[in-house]
């Protein structure tokens, strides 16, 4: 089965025994509702080093009538997938999308006294929530409430099923490596749902245990919700208990019960690593992001709630994509991007993520979008920052195929070195070079990766190199060898060994890996070593030697 491991600092997904990075791309919402439309996106994936789809799977589609399921067009896409010696992380869209109930059938979408609504204006089932903080207007907005106790046993059996056909369909090959339980979950428009039933539950005393386990855990809380935690009452009702973040904590408290009845259902029938995914919170209001969702202020509480989810994963369309990779891997979570956005940083992030983070997956979202200018303007009603600079740069398509196929054919390698500090990275978006105090842009201090015996210094932004969307990760090999995949940078090697401080290279060539297997190309000296550079995707295997 596939799983998650420990591997020395790291969680790490195992593949029939094996570390496997997911170098994948998710597809547009509708795409994987047709087989035939989905052919093409294949093809396009292993043309840009993919490893892994994320697909959704919709409840609407897979139980048309209650009781009645149909799993043909699953069925027929993980067949697609195993034609191309691909795999796929299925996206159960039940009943939240996009914190809406978009993809929950028709029949539960009808009876409105069997699944209730949430409420985010008292007795009114639709209502308008704001467009966004910068935006004065109101759009029509509806969800299921949290609270729907026949709702999420529905949304249970259905996903128990879905997971009983993976296990009849898949459990052998092993096609599909997760599933990812909803989409961005939580409440738009208000803190919480302001029902006459939320009102009851939210000034009931809150549960003991839960309440002791908040008191137990605020070591590693952001600071507002450590705050309220401490400066609560120790019991009581959730104002009494929580304060100023007494709503919040309400709803993520009864949507992580929610997703946990959900995924300790399927689980029991299958147990593939299962995952969350969130619309980062941005620093604005609850409620103006999806409010319950497992955004970083909230793990502890998803953590009491929901020990069936594996990982907390974040959709990045902010400028602060470091922060927001920091943030999301401080507690141990491994990262998991499955949602960013396509623009020029890109290819550099995917380098960066495996280098840096040892990422268990990095997902650009609606990837055939490559190459193309950003023309999403409805995403900033789903968190998109659209106002990123990086936005007016589109990531060009061949220099992201031509990474993605070097990495994946280096993926045995990289793999192995998950959990260790033989593998590292830079950027030139993470990584700024120091200016030099005196302004000469020839004497810019590098950012630098240490190694033990030896020091790689990569330069971005230069006079010689115009630009600023660099990246280069570093796997060493031995004490005197490495590899070296990056693109517009330059690199310099130092010795660390104080009774040997030269250092000269014995080996330099050019390369790529076919399934692990190194495939030399040119070996490069003279002029190509006098100042070591990768100007296009590349990989560099580098041997050297030191001495006094």
């Amino acid at each position: 089965m596939p799983e998650i491991k420990t591997i020395g600092n790291r969680k790490v997904l195992t593949v029939k025994g094996k570390p496997f990075i997911m170098l994948a791309g998710e597809v547009h919402n509708s795409d994987s509702s047709s087989p035939a439309y989905m052919e093409h996106i294949w093809e396009l994936a292993q043309s840009m080093g993919m490893n892994t789809l994320l697909l959704p799977v919709s409840w609407a589609m897979t139980e048309p009538e209650e009781g009645h399921f149909d799993f043909t067009v699953p069925q027929a896409l993980i067949s697609q997938a195993r034609l191309r010696d691909m795999h796929i992380v299925f996206l159960w869209f039940g009943s939240w999308k996009n914190a809406e109930c978009m993809y929950a059938p028709a029949w539960v979408k009808q009876d409105l006294k069997r699944f209730p609504r949430a409420q985010i204006e008292k007795g009114k089932n639709k209502a308008g929530r704001q467009m966004s903080p910068s935006i004065p207007m109101k759009i029509n907005y509806t969800t299921l409430s949290y609270l729907g106790a026949e709702t999420m046993q529905a949304d249970a059996r259905a996903f128990c099923a879905f997971m009983a056909f993976l296990k009849k369909t898949d459990s052998r090959e092993q096609t599909v490596l997760a599933v990812q339980v909803e989409n961005e979950t939580g409440l738009l428009g208000a803190a919480r749902e302001v029902s006459d039933a939320a009102d009851a539950v939210f000034t009931a005393p809150v549960p003991a245990d839960f309440l002791e386990y908040m008191k137990a855990h605020t070591g590693t809380m952001t600071e507002d919700v450590r705050s309220a935690v401490e400066g609560g009452s120790g019991g009581g009702s959730w104002t009494e208990a929580f304060g100023p973040a007494a709503e919040e904590i309400f709803s993520a408290y009864h949507v992580a019960r929610y997703v946990e009845a959900v995924a300790s259902a399927g689980r029991a029938v299958y147990d593939l690593p299962m995952a969350v995914n969130c619309w980062l919170d941005k620093g604005d209001a609850p409620g103006t992001y999806p409010t319950g969702g497992p955004v970083s202020k909230v793990h502890e509480v998803w953590d009491f709630c929901a020990p069936s989810i594996d990982v907390y994963c974040p959709d990045i369309y902010v400028p602060a994509f470091k922060a927001v990779c920091d943030e999301y891997t401080r507690r141990g979570n491994p990262l998991f991007i499955p949602e960013t956005a396509t623009h020029s940083y890109c290819a550099p992030r995917l380098i960066y993520t495996v280098g840096h983070y040892h990422a268990m997956c990095y997902s650009p979202f609606g990837f055939d979008d490559i190459g193309q200018p950003f023309s999403a303007i409805q995403g900033f009603l789903f968190g998109m920052d659209v106002d990123d600079p990086a936005l007016k740069t589109p990531q060009d398509r061949t220099e992201y195929q031509a990474v993605g196929q070097l990495m994946r054919g280096m993926m045995p390698l990289l793999a192995e070195a998950y959990g260790t500090d033989r593998l590292q990275a830079l950027s030139a978006e993470t990584d700024p070079g120091l200016p030099d105090p005196g302004g000469n842009p020839f004497l810019v201090h590098h950012p630098s990766m240490d190694f033990g015996s030896f020091r790689v210094s990569v330069s971005f932004q230069s006079p010689m190199n115009p630009r600023a969307d660099g990246a280069c990760l570093c796997l060493r090999v031995s004490e005197d060898e490495c590899y070296l995949l990056g693109n517009a940078c330059g690199l310099t090697f130092e010795s660390l060994t104080p009774e040997k401080p030269n250092l000269d290279y014995l080996l330099v060539e050019e390369g790529r890996f076919d399934k692990g297997r190194w495939q030399p190309g040119r070996r490069l000296n003279g002029d190509e070593t006098a100042s070591l550079s990768l100007n296009r995707p590349g990989i560099l295997r580098v041997k050297f030697f030191v001495y006094a």
